[in-house]
């Protein structure tokens, strides 16, 4: 079933292909496996952390390498979704309404694409970290890059690491918390289709542009 089509039997819309579902969870896995790395190497009190990945010796090998993979696994899921969350005046109007987002007055709300304005946000700060945790992260991997730079800028880099890491983490947190306080968010990652009432309900927009395209694709009215 194509992205733009709706499957009458099951009466669900398809809202994540299995490659972007595949790619958010890699992502996610990537990330779990770097935070718990990144903290146990970030203070002795989080040194216990380490002990999931086999000890202090195994963190130290894993974290810049899952970082690697993080990094690149959500550069593929950020270019297939850079287009989608651009910032458009109803984006800044639903910020405007944060009252009538929190109290799921929804009603009330402009009509939403496939993102809304929180999601977008999350998205782009996402972006911003991944980069500055990238760079950063060269610039302190001892083994192969710190004898490059001087001792002042792997300093800041380390400042600006664990900054990154920190905002990340948080954004992390809020998507975590959004997806489980929107019912059907989870379940759409996971099986791939929300339900039409779902769609309409909270991205109205985008279900608009869903049933336009498949009845201009079947020629129907």
């Amino acid at each position: 079933m194509s992205d733009a089509t709706r499957d009458p039997e099951r009466r669900t819309i398809e809202r994540y292909t299995a490659n972007e579902r595949t790619n958010h969870w890699l992502v996610a896995i990537a990330f779990i496996l770097a935070a718990i790395s990144g903290l146990a190497l970030f203070h002795p009190a989080l040194y216990w952390l380490s002990a999931l990945l086999g000890g202090g010796t195994w963190t130290r090998i894993l974290h810049p390498i899952l970082g690697l993979i993080m990094a690149f696994a959500f550069a593929l899921l950020a270019v297939g979704m850079w287009r989608l969350n651009k910032m458009e005046p109803r984006d800044w109007q639903w910020l405007r309404q944060s009252r009538d987002v929190v109290n799921n007055r929804e009603e009330r709300l402009p009509e939403v694409g496939r993102y809304n304005a929180g999601q977008k946000l999350v998205f782009l700060l996402a972006v911003a970290c991944m980069i500055g945790l990238l760079l950063s992260g060269i610039v302190i991997w001892r083994q192969y890059f710190s004898m490059y730079f001087p001792v002042g800028v792997i300093r800041l880099a380390g400042v600006v690491h664990a900054l990154c890491a920190v905002i990340l983490i948080c954004a992390i947190v809020v998507h975590i918390y959004a997806g489980i306080w929107v019912k059907g968010s989870v379940g759409a990652m996971t099986r791939g289709t929300v339900t039409p009432g779902w769609a309409w309900k909270h991205h109205r927009a985008w279900f608009r542009e869903k049933i336009h395209a498949t009845h201009s694709r079947t020629g129907t009215d």
